[in-house]
């Protein structure tokens, strides 16, 4: 039987009504989006693929690094979860003043910015290629780079940041490691109708763990790297949220699935790899 609207809302206020969602995001932090997906109506089917961990040494080369910047240096933070760690790291003492820093995507500079830490660059397009396009070169030699990110990200960014000039130390703020799914995660899976990746590694995760024959038909994707990884694989991405955000991939779902499209929200169509 089909849900209907709760009492005193329309279907355009609930227009996820009916739609089963997968949500991959680690456990802790996937209550935000499940959250949204259901207050439009839809059933958020969290299956969590991935866990946020610390780096093997606890943090401490991030800390060091992060203590030695100085005036013409830079911090690159590429996640929100880069930037809960670097936050972290820096506990009651600042970062200095002079010291320049560039995220990837709005979700990153919002938490940045909420945690305290100053945001002097954010790209046009919120993926790696972007931020080497509006990246300035050093304008003394010497000056320094501070890349703070998964352990397992790629490595076309921290390259291509030398090629620019700049002494880059690529330090490892956080991991992602595999959560196990069990098999009701696969039957889940299966039988939702849309699955929204937030991540890369969401993307491989699941992939991994429940095959590509039991993966939704729908599929959504926060960002366009998570989109390229999710084409790597074989899927068909539907739908590439446009802001890179969690609010952004929310109306993508809508768009691709509800009954009509959230006001102030726009969604890149894909349609294909």
């Amino acid at each position: 039987m089909v849900e209907q609207p709760a009492p005193g809302q329309t279907a355009f206020e609930r227009p996820l009504t009916g739609v089963r969602v997968v949500v991959t995001r680690a456990r802790r932090q996937a209550a935000g989006l499940a959250d949204a997906l259901e207050q439009l109506g839809a059933t958020a089917v969290v299956v969590p693929v991935i866990e946020i961990v610390d780096p093997p040494d606890g943090g401490a080369a991030l800390r060091g690094h992060l203590a030695a910047l100085g005036p013409g240096d830079w911090l690159v933070v590429t996640s929100p979860n880069g930037a809960d760690k670097v936050a972290e790291a820096l506990g009651s003492q600042p970062l200095d003043e002079r010291v320049s820093v560039a995220v990837i995507g709005p979700g990153t500079r919002d938490r940045a910015q909420n945690l305290g830490i100053k945001v002097d660059l954010v790209p046009d397009r919120s993926i790696a290629e972007g931020l080497l396009e509006s990246f300035p070169r050093p304008d003394q030699g010497g000056a320094t780079v501070v890349l703070a990110r998964a352990s397992e990200a790629r490595r076309l960014l921290p390259e291509g940041l030398r090629e620019l000039g700049w002494a880059v130390h690529d330090v490892a703020a956080y991991r992602t490691v595999a959560v196990p799914v069990e098999e009701a995660d696969v039957v889940a899976c299966r039988e939702s109708d849309v699955v929204a990746f937030t991540s890369s590694s969401t993307v491989t995760r699941l992939h991994a763990a429940v095959g590509l024959g039991n993966l939704p038909g729908i599929v959504a994707c926060i960002g366009p790297a998570t989109a390229a990884a999710a084409c790597e694989l074989g899927l068909n991405v539907d739908v590439v949220a446009e802001p890179h955000t969690i609010d952004g991939l929310v109306s993508a779902v809508v768009d691709c699935h509800g009954s009509t499209p959230l006001p102030g929200d726009k969604v890149e169509s894909v349609k294909g790899c």
